[in-house]
């Protein structure tokens, strides 16, 4: 059985670097300022022989419950009732400083074990921090460097002697599995036979990330889903920075919820942080298999909200819209109407794209939400049998053929669905490069309505026979 190690410590001590070294990725954003962790994030680590779950944890501050800092530090004594051991962190260069003393109290009383990890210690002058380490009480100073990922081995030994070879050694657990799926192909999935049409398979994990802009609830609305305070939430806009995972059970569906940081226009960007933040929710993205865009229902379709939603579609995501903060709505009805026109008329190029009302605040609509996902992962994962396609084409051929390019009739001979996730179809025609977009885009709205593919993006890949005697020397 695994056990669980908390990083702990207060800010800029290095937490987050010793946490991807741990992990064996870098994960967590790691920047000079102090304060860039804020949610509390869970990963499977390994240290040598020693394999566990770490928690990168906010800094510690002592700062009033109501305040940002103060909901950092309650997530941060979350993170020690759940550890079974604390790396309790400090800084060898510029040793002890008032708050190390307080929460190293704090850590003391929850009665857990803890290993005092000296990091950075690879700096001049860090020999005099080390020495202050030991008026916290805390056992011997480990001297690590997070960075350089020095001090590892004698790290190793304190977590067997705190926790006992019998704890530390543990059942082996197979700690690759997320690895494994990180992996996967997640453009799309090819499949052997062309008349094949597999039933969906709701036994498989399924991944979702939550984006939007600033301050539009993405993190209220994880909370509410999963029913816990799991993510921090507050009034101020952009709290979330890291993309956090969290592990979910929906009837018995197995979820990987993925937070992402708000997204703003690229214009307005200008801090390093902000850019890292942007960047690591568009991994989350392209990780994903279905994206809920979170649009506050109050000022709806700004132009950043119609960019997101364009990137999860060129990206081959499958996208849903939630219109959050719909208690604060006077008139729902027709509100909603309105919604759901402008949906249909600002995202054409995923027609009948799912939009639901919710209230994260009060957990309304939370259930249809969800109905909402079921559905489009199913559609997303669609396949069509190559017989029934060629009988849609030819009837498609028949009402509207191709038009004729530089005097000459474009033909279109066969189509067939290449992958899922999204779906998309090769279509074998005369010119490819001649074929007007028009009649593409013609193509895939008549597939769309013919197999009842709503709201998911869908590839046409144009294609033509090759010619067996093409480039043949004449013989005489």
């Amino acid at each position: 059985m695994t056990f669980k190690v908390a990083i702990i410590g207060r800010p800029n001590v290095g937490k987050s670097t010793l946490f991807n070294r741990l992990v064996g990725r870098k994960l967590a954003l790691v920047d000079d300022t102090p304060g860039v962790t804020r949610d509390r994030r869970v990963h499977a680590a390994k240290l040598y022989d020693l394999h566990f779950d770490v928690i990168d944890t906010a800094g510690f501050e002592d700062a009033g419950a109501s305040t940002l800092p103060g909901r950092m530090r309650a997530q941060t004594e979350i993170a020690i009732r759940e550890a079974d051991l604390i790396f309790f962190t400090i800084d060898a260069k510029s040793g002890l400083l008032p708050d190390d003393r307080t929460f190293a109290e704090i850590v003391r009383k929850s009665g857990k074990p803890v290993v005092l990890v000296a990091n950075k210690a690879e700096a001049k002058g860090a020999q005099g921090g080390m020495l202050e380490a030991w008026e916290l009480g805390l056992g011997e100073p480990i001297p690590v460097s997070a960075e350089h990922g020095q001090g590892m081995p004698d790290l190793r030994d304190a977590v067997i002697e705190a926790l006992g070879e019998a704890r530390a050694f543990g059942e082996d657990e197979d700690t690759d599995d997320e690895e494994a799926a990180a992996s996967e192909v997640l453009i799309g999935e090819d499949i052997a036979d062309p008349d094949a049409e597999p039933s969906y398979d709701d036994t498989k994990p399924m991944r979702i990330a939550v984006v939007g802009r600033p301050n539009a609830g993405k993190s209220t609305l994880i909370n509410a889903l999963i029913g816990e305070e799991r993510l921090l939430t507050g009034p101020e806009a952009g709290i979330t920075r890291d993309s956090i995972s969290v592990d979910w059970d929906w009837r018995g569906r197995r979820i990987k919820l993925f937070d992402t940081a708000g997204m703003r226009r690229k214009a307005r960007i200008h801090e390093k942080l902000e850019v890292m933040s942007v960047q690591d929710g568009l991994r989350a993205i392209r990780f994903a298999e279905i994206v809920i865009i979170v649009l506050d229902a109050t000022i709806p379709f700004e132009k950043q909200d119609l960019q997101i939603a364009d990137l999860i579609i060129r990206e081959g995501r499958a996208p849903v819209i939630a219109f959050n903060k719909w208690d604060l709505i006077d008139n729902p009805q027709e509100l909603l109407a309105e919604l759901r026109e402008k949906t249909e008329r600002l995202l054409p190029q995923a027609r009948g794209i799912q939009a639901v009302p919710v209230s994260a605040e009060t957990g309304r609509g939370l259930d249809k939400l969800m109905d909402a996902v079921l559905r489009t992962h199913k559609v997303w994962n669609s396949r069509v049998s190559t017989g029934k396609l060629n009988r849609w084409l030819e009837a498609i051929l028949t009402h509207h053929p191709p038009p004729a390019v530089a005097g000459r009739r474009l033909k279109v001979k066969y189509v067939t669905q290449a992958k899922t996730r999204p779906p998309g179809f090769v279509v074998q025609c005369s010119r490819p490069d001649a074929m007007p977009q028009s009649y593409v885009r013609y193509l895939s709205n008549s597939l769309r309505e013919a197999f009842d593919m709503p709201g998911v993006p869908i590839r046409i890949a144009l294609r033509t026979s090759d010619n067996p005697f093409a480039g043949r020397a004449k013989k005489r």
